[in-house]
């Protein structure tokens, strides 16, 4: 079965050819910056590089997933300054608050998740391949890409010169020879937070982040097979990146580009200014994490999405009427649907593919193997239906028996305030605990 994928690269649905020089799949999809908790928006990337990964296992042996974590920003050191909370506790804290929330909405866990902290010594490396290759220059104790001496410039996201300023909104910055130019390294204007340099101290720019990060994982001269992303992404990030990579290495940077739709609320952008953002910690109380998931992939991931009542509503109904059909499934085996597996290869279409689920869970009510096709099909797009019946999922389960841990060690320590708080989480997901002489025992809810 072959797998297609609308490039923005070239603008058209393409076939999913892999590298032929690579022992497996690569794809890596632009995590967030970790400053602020995760909303929807940032659950609905995420869901749309998890649906590209299920499916690329379901197709090929090998395959490696990386999904950073950006704790290296200017808007980091902003809410640190807003908040007082030092950088690297704000950074961990949120990071953690984000894999949690990945992990309750099923997201499987990425093959690496690297920071940027963690690989600054690669972010020189990588630099120091450029300037070598003269693409960047030094200036005022910057290190600078020199966009004129890369000449597909602009290739992603087909914008010419002119526009090329105006979409970046670049402010007038005299270190730089031509505005269209990005930072790679600039001093650092806070002493705690930067790092020795062959140019001094400081820190790195935004977009060499996710270059050196990739080249560190899949190899300098490897071709990284998919790259993903939001459509705010495309310029200026992802094409700086493909100036870089392809600036510090002798292959291409990346055959396949995807990227998602923004989310709106009630048909306007998310903003704390209109008080409409949704975080994901709020609607996982509320909601459970499979209608959550169906609500994210009511609209095909390249088309933005509304948001509503409706939306998670709608969710809702179609989750019950699977639930339903699934009911005391737990012991059947899966078979895999040829049909169901096509639609997603077509480019990920969910929505004719939870259409299909819709059907199907009709179907299924009056015979076994439409069932297991059913099952089969809920677990590829991750929607664990009816926490009673069907198994529970590896990452649900390491949630549960993590915050169970922290449950005893908080009652160890007779802070009965926090044993009480994380009894109220594992209340939300359905788990119900039993105290006993021997130690703890949980199951859920029925």
């Amino acid at each position: 079965m072959n797998l297609h994928i609308h490039n923005t690269l070239t603008n058209k649905k393409d076939l999913f050819v892999p590298c032929s020089s690579a022992k497996s799949i690569n794809m890596y999809v632009c995590g967030p910056t970790v400053y602020s908790e995760p909303h929807i928006g940032n659950a609905r990337a995420a869901l749309t590089g998890d649906l590209f990964y299920r499916v690329l296992k379901e197709l090929f042996e090998n395959v490696v997933y990386i999904r950073n974590l950006t704790d290296v920003d200017d808007k980091i050191i902003d809410q640190s300054s807003k908040t007082g909370i030092p950088i690297s506790k704000l950074t961990e804290d949120v990071a953690c608050i984000y894999q949690k929330n990945m992990l309750e909405l099923n997201m499987l866990k990425p093959t690496h998740e690297p920071k940027v902290t963690d690989n600054i010594n690669n972010i020189i490396s990588t630099i120091e391949k450029i300037l070598i290759n003269k693409s960047a220059y030094i200036s005022e104790k910057h290190v600078v890409f020199d966009t004129v001496a890369f000449e597909n410039y602009g290739t992603l996201s087909k914008k010419i010169a002119n526009d090329l300023i105006d979409g970046a909104r670049i402010k007038p910055e005299a270190f730089k020879r031509n505005q269209k130019d990005f930072v790679l390294w600039k001093p650092s204007q806070n002493d705690k937070h930067g790092w020795d340099s062959p140019w001094g101290f400081g820190r790195p720019g935004w977009h060499i982040e996710c270059t050196s990060m990739i080249k560190s994982i899949i190899g300098n001269n490897n071709t990284l097979d998919i790259h993903g992303g939001g459509n705010d992404l495309i310029f200026p990030h992802h094409e700086n990146e493909i100036a870089q990579g392809s600036c510090c290495s002798s292959s291409k940077y990346c055959n396949y580009w995807f990227h998602n739709g923004i989310v709106l609320v009630n048909k306007k952008k998310m903003s704390k200014s209109l008080g409409n953002v949704i975080l994901v910690s709020d609607i996982i109380n509320r909601y459970d994490p499979s209608i959550i998931r169906l609500a994210l992939m009511s609209t095909h991931y390249r088309q933005p999405l509304n948001w509503t009542d409706d939306t998670i509503n709608n969710a809702k109904n179609i989750y019950e009427k699977i639930s339903r059909t699934l009911n005391n499934t737990s012991q059947l085996d899966v078979t895999r649907d040829d049909n169901f597996l096509e639609l997603l290869c077509d480019d990920i279409n969910t929505p004719n593919a939870i259409q299909y689920l819709i059907k199907q869970a009709k179907l299924a009510r009056d015979d076994i193997k439409v069932m297991s096709k059913l099952k089969y099909n809920c677990q590829l797009i991750g929607i664990v239906s009816n926490r009673n019946s069907i198994e529970i999922n590896p990452n649900e389960k390491q949630i549960i028996e993590n915050l169970i841990e922290k449950r005893e060690m908080a009652r160890k320590n007779k802070d009965f305030v926090q044993a009480d708080s994380i009894r109220d989480q594992l209340t939300t997901l359905s788990v119900v605990l039993e105290d006993g002489p021997s130690g703890v025992t949980w199951k859920i809810k029925r």
